[in-house]
């Protein structure tokens, strides 16, 4: 959590402005402002929103953004450090296009994300969290869950995939096995994409339109439109449980993609403390002699077909 402090609006604006550049450099760390001043709300339809960014502003940041994520990964390979990050939200409010920018540069044998399909019959027999555990990150190891333990305080609830007894369980031990993984050292950090009603409808139609993209919508997210009051619900109450002070839910407003991503990725790369450990430029070092070595006809090999 960050410290609590009598700070102006104007400093506040400008804490969220810099850079991870410009924090590093003047020692601040943004998870040193206060949660309130890091979490923003779901945007009202009185609410002027934000313009989109443009396109070569957004690649030029996003660009910084993901070489200081090479270096936190490359802390996280050399310090032995556990990092789990939970992205959360309604169907379409861009957690997955966040996983993508966060992920595309980076290791996947350190970094690696989770999304787990429907529950097996044997793993509905299992403790809850079980199947959650086995995906829990070794030393040297980032692992994004794409959705999580939390779809029994969401979709199981508001489908009714669990019964009112799991539910109220899920909320007692959800707080206390999260406890639980911070006290053994892992760094857990939960995001919450709130998109509102509008942009939701837009993407869901530009999914619909689009054969590329159409099997991203399937009957579940197609039954959640008629289900947004009940899903509001089911957040607001998950928030009311699991919103702690160990373990706290940061929130994305996500109705500009764009905005959205550099904003998770600036703000969880101020949470983890990581260190700039990049390796010393290499040098390409000189191809190796012929030795005469004679190779089999190039004709003896099938290739591919070059249509292009």
């Amino acid at each position: 959590m960050g410290k609590k402090g009598n700070k102006s609006d104007g400093r506040k604006s400008k804490a969220k402005e810099e850079t991870v550049e410009e924090v590093k450099a003047t020692g601040k760390i943004a998870v040193e402002q206060t949660v309130a001043e890091l979490k923003v709300e779901a945007p009202q339809e009185h609410v002027e929103r934000r313009p989109k960014m443009d396109s070569k502003a957004y690649d030029k940041e996003l660009r910084k953004l993901q070489i200081e994520l090479v270096k936190m990964h490359e802390w996280i390979k050399a310090r032995g450090k556990r990092v789990i990050v939970i992205f959360e939200g309604r169907d379409a409010a861009g957690k997955g296009g966040t996983i993508k920018r966060i992920t595309e540069t980076l290791n996947p044998r350190i970094c690696r994300v989770v999304a787990l399909g429907v529950p097996t019959e044997k793993e509905r027999t299992q403790w809850y969290f079980q199947r959650y555990v086995t995906h829990l990150p070794a030393a040297g190891e980032m692992v994004l869950f794409d959705r999580s333990w939390y779809n029994r305080a969401g979709v199981e609830r508001v489908m009714g995939f669990c019964t009112e007894e799991e539910y109220r369980e899920f909320l007692r031990s959800c707080p206390e096995f999260e406890r639980m993984l911070i006290r053994s050292g892992i760094i857990l950090i939960k995001y919450w994409f709130s998109v509102s009603n509008e942009e939701q409808e837009r993407r869901f139609q530009a999914r619909i339109d689009d054969p590329t993209r159409r099997w991203k919508l399937s009957p579940m997210d197609l039954e959640s439109r008629s289900r947004w009051v009940e899903y509001s619900i089911a957040k607001d109450e998950m928030f009311k449980y699991t919103d702690t002070k160990q373990s706290p839910w940061y929130v994305v407003n996500a109705d500009n993609k764009s905005r959205a991503r550099l904003n998770c990725i600036v703000h969880l790369l101020g949470l983890i403390p990581y260190e700039d450990l990049t390796p010393e430029k290499l040098e390409l070092p000189p191809r190796q002699k012929d030795i005469g070595y004679v190779r089999p006809p190039i004709t003896d090999q099938t290739f591919v077909p070059e249509v292009y």
